[in-house]
C-alpha cells in the first residue's frame, strides 16, 4: 500500500472522530437535560455546569483533532476525556437497571464502547505525526 494511503487513514479517522465529538458537543447544548441526568451526584456543583463544560470540552477536542498541528496532543486529551466520562456511563447503566429491556441494553452497551473510543483517539493521534 502506498505511504500516502497509509498516512491518509489516520487523518480521515481523526476527522471522523472530530465529527463525532463535535456532534456530541452540540448535543450537550441542544438537549442538556438528557446529559444532566448522567452526571454523577458525587461531583460538586450543578449537573448543568458539568453538562455544558463537557460540551465545550468535546467541541474543543473536535477542533484540535481537525487541525494537523494540534491533532496529536488533542488525540491524547480525547483519550483521557473518554476515560473521564466513563463514570457517567456507569451511572447511566445503574439508573437504567429497571427500565425497558431496550433502554437497559442501550445503557449497558455504552460501557464497553469506551475502550474502542480510547483506541480510536490513540489511532487518530498518529495522523499528527505523519502530516506537517
Amino acid at each position: 500500500m502506498p505511504r500516502s494511503s497509509r498516512s491518509a487513514r489516520p487523518a480521515r479517522s481523526a476527522l471522523l472522530l472530530a465529527g463525532l465529538l463535535a456532534s456530541a458537543g452540540v448535543a450537550h447544548f441542544a438537549a442538556p437535560k438528557r446529559f444532566d441526568a448522567t452526571v454523577p451526584r458525587a461531583l460538586p456543583g450543578s449537573p448543568r455546569t458539568w453538562t455544558l463544560a463537557s460540551g465545550v470540552a468535546e467541541l474543543a477536542l473536535a477542533a484540535g483533532l481537525a487541525v494537523p498541528a494540534t491533532r496529536q496532543v488533542s488525540a491524547r486529551a480525547t483519550a483521557v476525556f473518554f476515560a473521564g466520562v466513563f463514570p457517567a456511563n456507569v451511572k447511566m447503566a445503574y439508573d437504567y437497571r429497571n427500565r425497558s429491556p431496550r433502554a437497559k441494553a442501550l445503557a449497558y452497551g455504552r460501557l464497553p464502547l469506551q475502550v474502542p473510543l480510547i483506541l480510536w483517539a490513540r489511532h487518530a493521534g498518529r495522523a499528527g505525526r505523519t502530516e506537517g
